[in-house]
């Protein structure tokens, strides 16, 4: 399952045309929270794309949670972001 929703994140996030994009399930971390009860999951993201260039890191976020915000709270409970432009 957790392959499936990483899948899915990479999917949605390929219209940022990424550079880098890094996916990691961090839900292990989170067992007996009250999010991942349903078996929902926690994820990281890495990811570098040119559309981020000139964004604040608000900015670069909003682009990411408008990909994927229909998947929360369930089937991901939470996203942490790390949304860099290339060097």
């Amino acid at each position: 399952m957790s392959t499936d929703r990483k899948n899915e994140l990479e999917q949605r996030l390929a219209p940022l045309e990424p550079t880098h994009l890094e996916i990691i399930d961090e839900s292990h971390f989170h067992a007996g929270h009250e999010g991942s009860k349903n078996g929902a999951s926690h994820f990281r993201v890495v990811i570098q794309s040119e559309q981020f260039t000139g964004l604040s890191t608000l900015a670069r976020h909003r682009l990411v949670y408008d990909r994927v915000h229909d998947l929360m709270p369930y089937p991901i409970h939470a996203l942490a972001i790390d949304a860099k432009t290339n060097p």
